[in-house]
């Protein structure tokens, strides 16, 4: 099912598995201008990398389903708190975004199109369809434009305050051969506003996990990092349930 701001890809089923991508997509409506160069949406500051088709072909699971934005994190930031102005980000790495300089008026109506609807949407569908776990999937870059500093692992997991989920699936990523950082490349307790929202308040629990984008940003990667990830997932539903 697709919606102007979000996709639902996959059946969601009672004590199954959502997998929520924020930044799934690199979609601009043809009635916004960014201001910016088109490659840029190409980069991760547009979109994250990989996780469109790593989610996609986890909800071809049965029991697993895909809830992904459909609009560029340049065009409304879903993983933000509604108040904050980074939601219609005018710069991202370095990057200006000059067509989000909006007034007052303009940053309500981009809300009210996008931000909005995305998380009513999931907030209705978990409330519809309880999950047994939530992943919430991300990917980052081996090192940002702006840093000289490489980042090492292949996979982060973050949360905030509950870290149920994470203390399972840290042992079972490692025993996988990976370098996996715990709340890392960055914390789950600066960055987390999705999983705040529509875990931790209501006491869901969920994955947080960040992928390094070069090992999904290929067909093999993606096909061997959904078979994994769908793997360590189900067994920590199992684990936590």
């Amino acid at each position: 099912m697709d919606f102007e701001a979000y996709r639902i890809l996959g059946t969601p089923r009672f004590g199954g598995i959502l997998v929520v991508s924020d930044h799934a997509s690199n979609r601009v409506p043809d009635d916004i201008d960014l201001g910016i160069s088109p490659d840029l949406l190409t980069q991760h500051i547009a979109v994250d990398i990989g996780v469109a088709q790593v989610g996609a072909l986890m909800a071809q699971r049965p029991g697993t389903a895909a809830f992904q934005g459909y609009v560029s994190r340049l065009v409304c930031d879903f993983n933000r708190d509604e108040h904050l102005p980074t939601v219609v980000p005018i710069a991202s790495d370095g990057h200006a975004i000059p067509g989000n300089a909006l007034d007052h008026a303009g940053h309500e109506a981009r809300l009210a199109r996008f931000f909005r609807p995305y998380h009513d949407g999931l907030a209705a569908l978990l409330a519809d369809v309880p999950q047994a776990l939530i992943v919430s999937l991300h990917s980052f870059t081996p090192q940002l434009a702006s840093s000289d500093e490489p980042r090492p692992w292949h996979v982060g997991v973050l949360y905030n305050e509950d870290d149920r989920a994470a203390r399972i699936a840290i042992p079972l990523l490692e025993a996988e051969g990976l370098c996996v950082g715990d709340q890392l490349p960055y914390s789950g307790r600066l960055l987390n506003a999705t999983m705040n929202r529509h875990a931790e308040e209501d006491g869901r629990p969920y994955l947080g996990i960040e992928v390094r984008q070069d090992l999904i940003g290929h067909e093999q990667g993606q096909a061997e990092w959904a078979q994994r990830l769908a793997r360590i997932a189900n067994q920590v539903a199992v684990a936590i349930t």
